[in-house]
């Protein structure tokens, strides 16, 4: 953490006003960019995907729950994992009791993976949650949307993620993807974003930028290196503390 001047409390209202003046301009920029994101163009979805979920199979049109908007969120389990992704975890913390909200706003939020239904729901009782989460296994979806990829991809370095930017090293990947289902059934494919794009729906992220170390994942062997499922860490949140060794 570099070194930081202490000063007056007078002083420290003047330099914090300074810097809301940038996150006022922040904060216009962010919806500008949100405008733009609803003004994108759709695409149609006319292939029929099969789901496994809570009440049996089910089609894309079940998973919108009768609301005109769905929030996929594309989570990373393969079928030979005995656990989801913990960076995944981690997101699905965050919007576990998101969901009432969102459909107060005609919108639902689920979570599909590749896993079997019997893996998802083993996962979900050990970390107590309550979203729906549907099993793709079976279903192009996660290779339609690009976060899922073969083993002849992976090895041949194919640069299907993050729209064509990227390769991912194993066969899932994170991301959300938003669909939205008109008066007379039709559905339509309107968003999606991968990688960092999906900082912004992590809340916990954002508490820590707030504080003087912010993330504090600099000299990590990867960002989310020290992410660990809920039930892991080994010493108490509020005791926690990796920014004194």
């Amino acid at each position: 953490m570099q070194p930081h001047r202490i000063v007056s409390r007078e002083e420290w209202i003047e330099a914090r006003k300074g810097h809301m003046a940038h996150e006022k301009e922040f904060t216009k920029a962010r919806d500008r960019l949100a405008e733009e994101r609803r003004a994108l163009p759709w695409v149609k979805v006319d292939k029929d995907y099969a789901f496994d979920g809570p009440n049996g199979g089910a089609g894309l049109a079940d998973l919108f729950k009768g609301r005109p908007q769905l929030v996929v969120q594309h989570f990373m389990f393969a079928p030979d994992w005995d656990a989801g992704c913990k960076s995944c975890s981690f997101w699905a913390d965050g919007f576990e009791r998101m969901i009432p909200h969102l459909a107060a706003r005609d919108t639902t939020l689920v979570a599909v993976s590749r896993a079997p239904l019997e893996k998802l729901e083993a996962f979900s009782r050990r970390m107590g949650w309550t979203f729906d989460w549907y099993s793709s296994a079976g279903s192009d979806f996660n290779y339609d949307f690009a976060v899922s990829f073969t083993p002849e991809e992976i090895e041949a370095g194919h640069r299907r993620y993050n729209f064509g930017t990227s390769g991912f090293g194993i066969e899932d990947a994170p991301g959300i993807s938003v669909f939205y289902r008109d008066e007379t059934g039709s559905m339509f494919h309107t968003y999606s974003c991968f990688a960092r794009g999906l900082d912004m729906m992590n809340v916990a992220y954002h508490y820590l930028d707030l504080t003087p170390l912010g993330r504090h994942e600099e000299g990590l062997p990867y960002p989310m290196d020290w992410v660990r499922l809920r039930d892991q860490y080994q010493v108490a949140p509020d005791r926690a503390s990796c920014c004194h060794n």
